[in-house]
């Protein structure tokens, strides 16, 4: 007698992707409201810093600063959602099993850490620019929050083929 496989539970989805129902279109909303919300308060503060930065400018440059931020902010989130979307179609050719995805995450947030330190100095550098550095922000976020399945989904209904098919030999999977 064959007992089927677990599901495997992926961070943020848990179990809902496997039968994509009402209950993981929930958790898509939920975490696309969450960045929404989170991406209004860095567009916010990217807005008040740059303003802090307008004022030192003498009068004469404000204008074409200004002319400048406005047109790399109409040019940064179609440069994001190309970055984002080559790395999504780069992750999808080769999607992580359910434990290489959890390892990933846990290095991304270890790193993570370190350069949330370093990017404090660095956010008064780049107060020039932010405007144009939170609709890069907004471009990326739109297109991971646009697409279709998740790496981490596609890895994990592979890994449970690849059980279904060699019921009794799982050494094979690795």
């Amino acid at each position: 007698m064959t007992s089927s496989p677990t599901i495997p539970v992926l961070p943020g989805l848990g179990t809902t992707w496997y039968e994509r129902g009402t209950r993981y279109w929930l958790r898509r909303v939920r975490t696309a409201v969450m960045l929404l919300i989170i991406m209004a308060f860095l567009c916010f503060a990217a807005v008040s810093l740059y303003q802090g930065f307008r004022t030192v400018l003498p009068p004469g440059v404000r204008p074409v600063w200004d002319q400048a931020q406005v047109v790399a902010a109409c040019g940064a989130p179609v440069w994001g959602w190309v970055v984002r979307r080559r790395r999504h179609h780069k992750d999808l050719l080769d999607p992580p099993a359910p434990d290489g995805f959890r390892s990933r995450k846990r290095d991304e947030a270890r790193r993570s850490t370190g350069l949330a330190l370093a990017g404090r100095a660095a956010v008064l550098f780049a107060a020039p620019v932010m405007p144009a550095l939170a609709a890069w922000c907004v471009g990326w976020c739109a297109a991971m929050l646009t697409v279709r399945e998740y790496p981490s989904e596609v890895g994990a209904r592979q890994a449970l083929e690849r059980i279904h098919r060699l019921p009794g030999d799982k050494k094979r999977l690795r």
